[in-house]
């Protein structure tokens, strides 16, 4: 009757683990999860590469104004002249 009672409780008591799926009791789930696991691990990374890889060149970007910038701040202080400016702003938009 205890046999009977296991089987009615979802396969306990009858030899096979919770459930009755056999082995650790989660069937095809044990084949699926590292499965899952694993592709969620490659995705999580190419995701962080590429965000890495769109700052590198965010910051390649930033690198060309800032020269320009730099460039309008020479001329602010007086370091260099309006024909100096305008041929030094020219090369560099030339880029």
């Amino acid at each position: 009757m205890m046999s009977g009672w296991g089987r009615m409780m979802g396969g306990w008591g009858n030899g096979y683990g919770y459930g009755g799926y056999g082995g650790y009791g989660m069937g095809m789930m044990g084949f699926f999860m590292p499965l899952i696991f694993g592709i969620a691990i490659i995705l999580l990374a190419v995701y962080f590469f590429r965000r890495s890889k769109s700052r590198v060149q965010s910051q390649g970007f930033s690198t060309h104004n800032s020269a320009l910038d730099i460039l309008r701040e020479r001329y602010a202080r007086g370091e260099i002249d309006s024909a100096e400016f305008q041929s030094k702003k020219q090369d560099l938009e030339s880029r």
